[in-house]
């Protein structure tokens, strides 16, 4: 039976993107060589993100060896890991002034280390140019390689991100590639070698999840003392990828939101259009994490 296309709801709206801000990131991330994860997956966040001066940096290339069921990123066979990129992040990080940074990635199951070095490597050349900016990764599983995940943690980012995405059940479909139980390891063990890091995550509605199972998903991650929690709206990039099971209402992420922070999660931001990084300076704040100033 062919599945009829549901229209969004009106909760779901993101602005179009413009604006002299964010024409002018835009140019920089283009003279730099440098990709988002704004534009790599076509987030309905970029214009305001981007007028904010606040972006996703998106370092290893932009093409993913994995092929997940619900991502606008390129997959297919990466180009050789650039030992430069660092280098060029933190100066484009200094130009724009950025008080707060989120730095994200493509899997890169093709290296030794997932790319781990060149993550800690952001991390501390961002702090030799701009010491006042507090950096936030979101990270890989790195096939559970202690050491690459170690790489990391010694690089003191200010938080440590790594998205879970969906409930336990429908991995097999939404993550192939990836491991539930795998992903909760790294999110403890991140929280055991490095406590004063706080630990984050996010995931999806409308994959075709159960509501038993989002509850069951929240008190693993409590588990695994995670922190921060972000929970949005899933929406399909392109007619290739997973469809759109449902929309759910702005009542129902109010309602696991409730239940998060009744579970002990220090901030919680979940709504429609709410993505990992969507105001990731605003929700450290809220949880009294780190002092940072917005730069518009």
């Amino acid at each position: 039976m062919t599945r009829v296309r549901e229209p969004k709801p009106k909760w779901i709206r993101a602005q179009f993107p413009s604006g002299a801000r964010y024409n002018e990131i835009k140019r920089l991330l283009r003279e730099d060589t440098l990709h988002t994860v704004c534009e790599e997956a076509r987030c309905p966040n970029i214009g305001e993100c981007f007028n904010r001066g606040t972006a996703t940096f998106m370092i290893l290339g932009d093409t993913c060896t994995r092929a997940c069921g619900f991502c606008a990123v390129t997959s297919g066979k990466p180009a050789p890991l650039d030992w430069t990129e660092p280098r060029r992040l933190a100066d484009a990080v200094a130009r724009l002034n950025l008080a707060y940074v989120v730095i994200t990635s493509v899997n890169r199951d093709d290296a030794a280390d997932g790319g781990a070095q060149i993550f800690a490597s952001c991390i501390e050349l961002i702090r030799q140019r701009r010491p006042q900016t507090a950096v936030e990764v979101l990270i890989p599983d790195f096939l559970g390689d202690r050491y690459a995940l170690e790489t990391v943690l010694k690089a003191r980012p200010t938080v440590l991100n790594h998205n879970v995405e969906t409930v336990q059940r429908l991995y097999p479909t939404v993550r192939f590639q990836a491991r539930y139980r795998r992903s909760l390891e790294l999110l403890l063990r991140a929280s055991e070698w490095s406590p004063q890091i706080p630990t984050k995550t996010g995931f999806m509605l409308g994959l075709g999840e159960e509501r038993d199972e989002v509850s069951e998903l929240l008190r693993d991650l409590r588990s695994v003392n995670v922190d921060l929690l972000t929970v949005g709206q899933y929406l399909r990039p392109s007619a290739k990828h997973l469809p759109v099971d449902r929309y759910a209402p702005p009542q129902e992420f109010d309602s696991i939101r409730e239940e998060a922070l009744s579970l002990g999660f220090r901030h919680v931001e979940s709504g429609p259009m709410v993505r990992s990084s969507y105001h990731a300076d605003e929700q450290a704040r809220a949880a009294q994490l780190v002092n940072v100033q917005l730069h518009a």
